[in-house]
């Protein structure tokens, strides 16, 4: 039963964390400063797909990309759940650094099937947290795919903290994902923490 309530705090926490998280003080962010993020985000993105790189190299670089444009301690955070609250200062530093690869890795392979393809930016729309900006990625020889990105500046600087792929939320299924690996060891962050650097 203790096991089964922790399952279900573990799910239920993510949502209060992310609240509490964007709760802080914001600066003046406005429609086109958070435009011009994504814009440079996505320049670098392809600079990264158009550089022939082997895979191994690009995905580095995507994993450079992320903890440089998004907020990768609150995306943890909030990924993690009920069991940041436990968490060693040092677990929290290892956690964070394992998410930020393994995001780099599972999402930087999507990212290969934009080679020869190019992403616009649609328009930006004000949500309580920042911004909404959303974005269509026009593929070769596929159709195009919608990129939602949600920027912020409530971290002290500029960042995105959730992205919607093809209408998938990042942070839900990162949570559910990661939560499943917590079950899976029976609550063990260092297990979960070995996994996560296997993973990908």
């Amino acid at each position: 039963m203790t096991h089964i309530c922790n399952k279900m705090n573990r799910r239920a926490f993510g949502g209060g964390a992310l609240a509490i998280v964007l709760a802080r003080p914001a600066l003046a962010l406005n429609a086109d400063d958070a435009t011009a993020f994504i814009k440079r985000l996505i320049g670098d993105i392809y600079s990264v797909i158009d550089s022939g790189a082997p895979e191994a190299a690009m995905i580095r670089q995507f994993e450079e990309l992320f903890v440089r444009y998004a907020d990768v301690q609150i995306m943890a955070q909030y990924a993690l759940g009920v069991d940041a609250r436990s968490a060693t200062a040092e677990q929290k530093s290892a956690f964070n650094t394992a998410f930020a690869g393994y995001i780099a890795k599972k999402y930087g392979k999507r990212f290969r099937q934009f080679i020869g393809g190019r992403i616009e930016v649609e328009g930006a729309r004000k949500i309580k947290a920042g911004f909404e900006i959303k974005t269509t990625a026009y593929l070769k020889g596929e159709n195009p795919i919608e990129v939602i990105f949600l920027v912020s500046d409530k971290s002290g600087e500029l960042q995105f903290f959730n992205m919607f792929l093809e209408g998938v939320n990042l942070l839900l299924t990162e949570r559910s994902e990661i939560g499943s690996m917590l079950d899976m060891s029976g609550g063990d962050l260092n297990a979960t923490i070995h996994e996560l650097n296997k993973a990908g």
